[in-house]
């Protein structure tokens, strides 16, 4: 039964009353996370590794961070591109034609594709991927605006300078290559999205953030892990499928290019994607600002990462970069050495390569365009006298290069129900592809083991280093009470805690997350709780904490009801989760740090866990982290799902929990472990058929009573 808000928070407040501080009042606890959360702007350093081995095990976990936070946890099902190539255009070397392809169904990727008149054997490919320059593709600068760069040097020619998209395209077509220059969502021929949606998205939409039909930034849509950024980069993967789909490419050197938020997309293609060879982001490769745009961020992605790392994942390949007179002005000193330890490490010193153009303004202008076309001629040995210079030639029009038109008739413009469409189409394929893997337990825990891993943003093995910092030890006569703070060294969090030690133990440890924190153990008069009691009286310790923005880790007299949000004033989950874990995440790793804490108390030989009310599905995802280092557990869920929130701010939210199986999906990461559950169905779960599929039937266990006998029920389980 729960409690009115006003009766639970009074009791909240009464609870911690009862309960004696750790730390003098009005002091908090030295846990970094209650430093204000970290934005785009903030300073993002790479450490590289000191072995190649361990490189390898970070790559990993950062590769699949990237996958995850772009929704491609698992690859969403390739389906027929249904490419369409046509209006050949034929210049003295080169030829253009017009392209769209479907990446999902109903979703088009529009582009051009540039190929050499006159191949000779089978040819590189290079994907070239613009920023934020309005209708990029078939934009031609204005006069003023030509002559100044030409007169500060950064173009040459007064025809084919009208677009430096152009421009690369037509070299790189003249050097051998196929090109393909694609749009990215809202831009030139892309239209299925508006730029406000994609660029200049602020304030939520409430007929989006609805439970069952819901559009981009909404809630629903961030609980599965659906976001503008992750669009664009599936639209880079099939942009990669279909070239290698051409005949004449050979798979073997293929590039990707890309300037600003074309950087962007440049890095996460080559850091996810093994098939490209070589790459050159331009102007994005920095230790600052790492993407303003809500097209550059996404929930998840750089929690603990950044930009500098994201280049560090295509190492040892070829890759170049470009700096500029913006975020990537300190890069030579800060960022692109540490990149070249790494490469010295794996053993290619001279495969990474920074091409300074502080004197010049964001762009990607021909003095940067010459130097990842010598870069390209080098390692893909290409025969180009060097240094690579372009030379002039006719532009196209934009009526000679849009792919609409007679006989191809474009989509429906800003379509609300194609949007709807389109993320109930991936949410779908995902739930297929996940409920696929439950019966056999190695997939399931690879791919919704590690979607939530990489959701809650700790691995078991990064729980952490802990000790105790005491406060008070006072013997109640047959326990003992000690208030301390459990201090986790490597990750710098610090949570006030209480521990009951039996005068005769047994040598399990159980822990109680309880949605008053340490307050929980006793009740309004400052008795310990009857069950407590009884799990001393078994001679079992009992250790509880406040977990973060409960009791003394928050400054106010009663916990957030909301959680805390950057600065930046647009309402995108992304620019707050996408640099920080969520609260529910959080205290799931608070209780990590207990159950190691208690599990290296000496005589300690099992933990176990007890989660109550709002905890209860935090501690099914501590669990589901911590398989057997948590003995047995026992949550009440209340029949949660992340799938029902509306808020992203709301404390139980979590990026990418409903996409994993939501709560069932925590649960059945639990098998084959010892499992007590309420609040949840019995039967043919989600849970029960990984269970089964794990060898553990019999260790799971629904409570089939009363919720008011829950805690009873839970209990008697956990003193069998």
């Amino acid at each position: 039964m729960r409690l009115p808000l006003l009766l639970s928070c009074l009791l909240l407040v009464s609870l911690s009353a009862a309960v004696p501080r750790v730390l003098p009042p009005g002091q908090l606890p030295d846990d970094i996370r209650l430093q204000p959360p970290k934005d785009l702007d903030g300073y993002f350093p790479f450490t590289p590794p000191t072995t190649a081995a361990e490189w390898s095990a970070r790559s990993a976990l950062v590769r699949r961070q990237i996958l995850v936070s772009q929704g491609l946890w698992p690859m969403p099902t390739r389906g027929p591109l249904k490419a369409v190539i046509h209006g050949r255009i034929e210049r003295e070397d080169y030829a253009v034609e017009k392209v769209y392809f479907e990446s999902a169904p109903g979703f088009f990727v529009t582009g051009s594709l540039y190929r050499p008149l006159r191949p000779v054997g089978r040819v590189p490919a290079v994907l070239f991927a613009h920023g934020h320059w309005k209708d990029a593709r078939l934009s031609e600068e204005t006069e003023a605006k030509l002559r100044q760069e030409i007169a500060t040097g950064q173009e040459r020619f007064e025809q084919g300078g009208r677009s430096r998209f152009q421009a690369m395209c037509v070299q790189l077509a003249r050097m051998g290559c196929v090109v393909w220059q694609w749009d990215m969502l809202s831009d030139s021929d892309a239209r299925q999205f508006s730029a406000q949606v994609i660029h200049r998205f602020a304030k939520q939409r409430p007929e989006m953030n609805t439970v069952e039909n819901w559009g981009l930034y909404s809630t629903p849509a961030e609980s599965r892990l659906q976001s503008v950024m992750g669009l664009q980069t599936w639209n880079a993967v099939r942009s990669l499928d279909f070239v290698l789909s051409l005949p004449e490419v050979d798979p073997e050197r293929v590039a990707i290019t890309g300037a600003s938020g074309g950087g962007t997309q440049t890095m996460l293609l080559a850091a996810i994607d093994p098939r490209v060879k070589l790459s050159f982001p331009a102007v994005m490769v920095s230790t600052a600002m790492q993407g303003g745009c809500t097209c550059e961020n996404s929930t998840l992605l750089r929690i603990g990462t950044g930009n500098v790392e994201f280049a560090a994942l295509f190492a040892p390949g070829p890759q170049g970069m470009t700096t500029a007179n913006d975020w990537t002005r300190e890069m030579s000193t800060k960022g692109f050495p540490e990149l070249q330890r790494l490469y010295t490490l794996l053993g290619a010193p001279k495969h990474v390569h920074l091409h300074r153009g502080e004197h010049f303004p964001h762009n990607y202008n021909a003095v940067s365009r010459s130097a990842f076309h010598t870069f390209l001629n080098q390692h893909f040995r290409l025969g180009q006298k060097e240094p690579v210079i372009e030379r002039d030639y006719v532009p196209l029009t934009r009526e000679q290069l849009t792919v609409w038109g007679p006989g191809h008739p474009a989509p429906k413009e800003e379509d609300p129900a194609f949007e709807r469409a389109l993320l109930r189409w991936f949410a779908e394929d995902a739930r297929r592809q996940l409920e696929a893997t439950i019966s056999q337990p190695e997939r399931f825990r690879e791919l919704v083991g590690g979607g939530l891993a990489a959701a809650l943003g700790r691995e078991r093995d990064s729980a952490g280093t802990t000790r105790w910092i005491a406060a008070t030890s006072v013997d109640r006569g047959d326990f003992r009470e000690l208030s301390g703070r459990v201090r986790n060294e490597t990750h710098r969090e610090e949570l006030p805690a209480v521990l009951l030690e039996p005068a005769k133990p047994s040598g399990r440890v159980v822990l109680w997350a309880d949605p008053a924190g340490k307050a929980g153990l006793r009740d309004a008069q400052g008795s310990l709780r009857p069950e407590v009691s009884r799990l001393l009286g078994a001679g079992h310790a009992v250790l509880a904490a406040d977990l973060l923005f409960q009791g003394e880790l928050v400054a106010e007299a009663e916990p957030p009801r909301q959680t805390r949000v950057v600065r930046n004033p647009r309402e995108s989950a992304a620019y707050t989760h996408g640099y920080n874990s969520s609260l529910f995440a959080q205290r799931a790793h608070d209780l990590l740090t207990l159950a190691r804490f208690a599990r290296e108390r000496p005589g300690v030989r099992q933990v176990d866990l007890l989660g109550l009310g709002e905890l209860g599905p935090v501690a099914a995802a501590a669990r589901a982290l911590a398989g057997g280092e948590i003995a047995r557990a026992a949550v009440s869920t209340g029949g949660f799902r992340f799938a029902s929130l509306l808020d992203y701010r709301d404390p139980r939210f979590l990026p990418g929990g409903a996409k994993y199986l939501d709560v069932p999906g925590l649960l059945a990461l639990s098998a084959p472990h010892p499992l007590w559950v309420a609040g949840e169905p019995a039967g043919e779960t989600i849970a029960a058929r990984a269970y089964a599929a794990a060898g553990g039937a019999a260790n799971l266990q629904h409570h089939r009573g009363s919720a008011e006998g829950e805690l009873a029920a839970a209990l008697d389980w956990l003193l069998r």
